[in-house]
């Protein structure tokens, strides 16, 4: 009979960290309470690195081992040593512990502790956080460092199955590869923004460069750290080009902005002169704050948060990437390869979503096609020059 652990009495203290380290060879470290490197999960960060994934991956891969870490070091389970039982309790822990409460950073010296009654994780964050450990256990499973039994193993109900057997061919492809203790996710419809919401919103930004940020977001539909990656040299505004590298495939794509854009643009550049460094190849985008530092991802999503308290608003940055594919696809001078082009998405089926109808933030709203029009008049321009 398997041991009883009763998970509602478990308090798990927020120990041990994951360390950005100045290293290209080495970007994070997982820390144990110690103070010392944890092996394991160092030679599963190296073993991405040498697959071709980015520093970015590594972080989001080691944020999930570190959240692994904690229950173990908590249980008092070796992570070598951890069964099928650990990572039940461990997803279950997740679907009603919630997030953790975070000592305030004014007060570091409070001790954060994991109780349960936060506020709940979404279906996705763990989902991923169950394929991150599962490929964890199969890298040292197959370098002989870990346990011969997965902990997160394979649906055991599907692992026998024959692939796509007694399905419709119409259907879309199943999952035949499912982890066990992997939530099932609901399908959900991007959500845009209403044009109503946005303007609130973009009243509301107290600066030119934040201004220049969201007029370029809701234009080129590029990712949250894409748009951060531009350098001062990818600026093209006589052609109406700004370009950026693609989150997955790290190349160099230009990709048409709106004319707002490029008109909030160089009042921010003007506005902040003699703050930003000059360089070709440095970022365009630089803190506010005196010395100025290129502005993060974190940075730039408290903005937008805090522009969305002023307003009464609940959008999300990543709803402005949402916001710009269903206008490119509402236009029917554009085809819907080219707006998978401007996305940068791999299948065309993923692009295919945003022909359905908006779910906006605010029932009731009416969106203005009108408004669309302005965001592609660089993407028209664009593909008139191509031509």
């Amino acid at each position: 009979m398997e041991a009883s652990r009763d998970l509602s009495a478990l308090s798990v203290p927020l120990v041990g960290e994951l360390v950005a380290v100045d290293d290209p060879w080495d970007p994070y470290r997982l820390i144990d309470p110690a103070g010392q490197p944890v092996e394991g999960a160092g030679a599963f960060l190296r073993d991405l690195q040498g697959a071709g994934r980015s520093a970015t991956t590594a972080r989001s891969y080691g944020m999930d081992l570190l959240r692994w870490f904690r229950f173990l070091w908590a249980v008092e389970v070796p992570w070598d040593r951890a069964s099928r039982i650990e990572a039940r309790d461990f997803s279950r822990w997740l679907q009603i512990a919630g997030q953790p409460r975070r000592p305030h950073w004014r007060r570091p010296s409070e001790a954060g502790r994991w109780a349960a009654g936060g506020k709940p994780y979404a279906p996705s964050v763990r989902a991923h956080s169950e394929t991150v450990l599962r490929s964890f256990y199969d890298f040292h499973r197959d370098i002989g460092t870990g346990p011969i039994l997965n902990p997160f193993p394979l649906d055991r109900s599907r692992r026998g199955r024959r692939a796509h057997a007694h399905r419709d061919p119409m259907d879309p492809p199943r999952n035949e590869r499912a982890g066990l203790y992997r939530p099932r996710l609901p399908r959900r419809v991007p959500r845009s923004v209403p044009d109503e919401e946005f303007n609130e919103i973009f009243a509301r930004l107290p600066s030119h460069r934040d201004r220049a940020l969201v007029a370029f977001y809701i234009s080129t539909g590029a990712r949250a750290s894409e748009l951060l990656s531009t350098w001062q040299a990818g600026l093209d505004p006589g052609r109406q080009l700004i370009s950026v590298v693609r989150k997955g495939t790290r190349e160099v794509q230009e990709l048409p902005a709106s004319t707002d854009a490029f008109v909030w643009l160089p009042l921010y550049q003007l506005e902040m002169n003699d703050a930003i460094p000059r360089g070709q190849r440095l970022p365009v985008w630089w803190t506010l704050r005196s010395p100025s530092r290129p502005l993060t991802y974190h940075a730039v999503h408290r903005m937008f948060e805090r522009a969305n308290a002023k307003a009464g608003t609940s959008a999300t940055l990543h709803a402005l990437r949402h916001t710009a594919a269903y206008r490119m696809a509402e236009d029917p001078s554009l085809p819907l390869t080219d707006v998978q082009f401007v996305l940068g998405h791999a299948q065309l089926t993923t692009t295919q979503l945003y022909l359905n109808p908006r779910e906006l933030h605010q029932t009731g709203e009416k969106s203005q096609v009108t408004r669309s029009r302005r965001g592609l008049e660089g993407l028209r321009g664009y593909y008139d020059l191509a031509a």
